[in-house]
């Protein structure tokens, strides 16, 4: 992020503008509808205001002479537009005075740049793309303002008139961030985008108990509660609903190893962030080290999550935690997630049932070969089952062993699906007979194994069987 966001006081002072034609008349536009007042130095000496609204125009100095040598004392921001090769002068005597200057599609002169925005009055939504690509900031915008409600300006300024009587009622910020929540997200929320202010202000006004509507307990302090979160296998965009909610909501999140850097730019920004996983070939802190984080927590009146790849109650030790949590008395909640295998089929298009051919779907671990060597290959051996194996490269010969001595056919597709949904996944298919050798081809996992026909039917496999052609083709004619 080259560009970091910010807004800009417009009652701090003038805005000095330099330009002319409808460059700057678009400008114009832009910074009357926000409020500003305005310097203008028309370059072409056209000070026509005609179109702009009577109120702004009353905004406007027009000023006279070099711009170069305009007064700059007390202005806040300087900005060009149409003002030919003049912007590269006027961006040194603004940066030697200090002052934030733009100049209108020039990034090298300019220390800041214009967002694509959302104006819902006290809400206003910036969308930028380092100056990039100001057409794909322009369709983000198109996208928000159809999701936002029309009236969602209204709900801020609902809260920022009643933001401090009620900070007089409740002291601590956590329960405040609570009792807002509440707000906007129950009835009272819903009668200001309801249009229905007046019914609005007197429930909030009836309050009396502020801190239990905040959902505080009988001592008034605040309810800890654990969510357990299945992150999916990669893709942010993989998210739930529920589970961005849960992020958002979250005073500490206690996260794995497999949680991605990008899942993980979907928390509160202010929230506590505790990697809890274990890294290969590293010891961990431990199951019943993390049980007693989530319930210290809890009991410390937090809202935690416990962020987890995939999905807490495959391969996730989900179950042991609301175990844990049950016996301590401590409320929680679950949110699924995608699990790996499902993200692995649903990239590489790997049927996991097929009519006729795939008739059941066995999920296995098999992190160590001493796993691998554990389980029970004969119930494995039907040709009809599609076999999805977790954290089983390094137990790939192992696995190979078992379902050949268990009736399994060498030739049997396979597919090992790396880093699945990421930017960098990848894929090795061939037969069981070659498992260990596809693993080799993976640049690193986290990888899931897919065992049966199905995976012939993969995108994978078919691009192997294209090459495999040409191949032939090429030997042929040669």
């Amino acid at each position: 992020m080259r560009f970091l966001p910010v807004f800009l006081d417009l009652r701090a002072g003038p805005i000095l503008l330099i330009g002319a034609g409808e460059l700057v008349r678009a400008k114009l536009r832009l910074l009357l509808a926000a409020g500003a007042r305005l310097r203008w130095y028309a370059t072409d000496g056209n000070r026509d205001t005609a179109g702009l609204p009577a109120d702004g125009v009353a905004r406007i100095e027009h000023a006279e002479g070099d711009p170069l040598e305009a007064d700059l004392s007390g202005i806040i921001a300087v900005m060009c537009a149409g003002a030919g090769d003049l912007g590269h002068a006027i961006y040194a005597r603004a940066r030697e005075a200090g002052l934030p200057v733009n100049v209108m599609d020039d990034l090298e002169h300019s220390t800041f740049i214009f967002p694509a925005i959302v104006d819902r009055g006290e809400l206003v939504v910036a969308i930028g793309t380092g100056g990039a690509s100001p057409v794909v900031a322009r369709r983000v915008r198109e996208t928000i303002e159809r999701l936002l409600p029309a009236r969602i300006g209204d709900l801020a300024g609902f809260i920022g008139r009643w933001r401090k009587p009620i900070s007089t009622k409740l002291s601590e910020m956590p329960m405040r961030r609570r009792f807002w929540e509440r707000v906007v997200d129950g009835p009272i929320g819903a009668l200001v985008l309801a249009g229905r202010h007046g019914d609005a202000e007197a429930a909030i006004a009836a309050i009396e108990d502020h801190a239990a509507f905040a959902g505080a307990d009988i001592a008034g302090a605040c309810n800890g509660h654990v969510t357990l979160v299945g992150a999916g296998p990669g893709d942010p965009d993989l998210l739930t609903i529920k589970a961005l909610r849960a992020l958002q909501d979250a005073d500490v999140v206690f996260y794995d190893e497999l949680v991605t850097p990008e899942i993980l730019d979907r928390v509160r920004r202010d929230a506590s962030r505790i990697p809890v996983g274990r890294r290969v070939g590293k010891p961990g802190i431990g199951q019943h080290k993390i049980h007693t984080l989530l319930i210290e927590a809890a009991q410390a009146g937090q809202r935690a999550v416990r962020l987890k790849g995939g999905d807490g109650f495959i391969f996730g030790r989900g179950g042991e935690e609301i175990e844990a949590l049950r016996a301590a008395g401590v409320t929680y909640s679950v949110v699924p997630g995608i699990t790996a295998g499902l993200g692995a089929a649903a990239q590489f298009e790997v049927p996991l049932t097929y009519r006729q051919e795939a008739l059941r779907i066995t999920f296995l671990t098999a992190h160590k070969a001493r796993d691998a060597g554990e389980v029970d290959w004969s119930v494995l051996a039907d040709a009809k089952m599609t076999i999805v194996v977790y954290m089983g490269m390094t137990a790939a010969p192992t696995i190979r062993t078992g379902l050949l001595a268990a009736g399994r056919l060498p030739q049997t597709p396979v597919g090992v699906f790396a880093r699945v949904t990421r930017p960098d996944a990848q894929a090795a298919v061939g037969t069981l007979d070659e498992l260990p050798s596809l693993v080799e081809r993976i640049d690193g996992g986290p990888a899931i194994l897919i065992i049966g026909d199905v995976v012939a039917h993969s995108a994978p496999w078919r691009v192997a069987e294209l090459a495999k052609t040409l191949t032939k083709h090429l030997v042929a004619a040669e």
